[in-house]
């Protein structure tokens, strides 16, 4: 029984040690950077944070820039909060994936799930699937 533990134990940390890092940028609307892996910020840029009004929903907009010459997969999300600050439907805002090809700017927007969107954060991250 014991050595069946230590041998759980040691699959679970080798399994975790080969998970890739999921760290990245995230801008809020008040144009606040937060970066989380300064080497993914060395290749990639979130700039030009903007937001409309729609009707009653907040349109947000941000401007994902590639600043090497190689081409990458990087993933975004906007998460929406209220007025206090809490997410609003978060697990209903999904990943989106684009291909950024060398030195290309891409202008991403999403629009709020609900009036009560008062303001929002893009996260950039990078990925490894094609």
């Amino acid at each position: 029984m014991k050595l069946a533990s230590i041998i759980v134990f040691t699959s679970t940390l080798l399994l975790g040690a080969c998970a890739h890092n999921t760290a990245g940028i995230a801008v809020d609307s008040n144009g606040q950077v937060r970066v989380d892996s300064s080497s993914f910020a060395s290749d990639v840029n979130v700039t030009d944070i903007a937001s409309i009004m729609v009707g009653d929903l907040v349109k947000a907009s941000a401007l994902i820039q590639s600043k090497s010459s190689y081409d990458q997969r990087v993933q975004y999300k906007f998460t929406w909060f209220d007025a206090n600050g809490y997410t609003i439907e978060n697990e209903a805002t999904s990943w989106k994936s684009v291909k950024l090809h060398g030195m290309q700017q891409l202008q991403v927007s999403a629009v709020a799930p609900n009036t009560q969107v008062s303001h929002f954060e893009i996260y950039v991250r990078e990925t490894y699937s094609d």
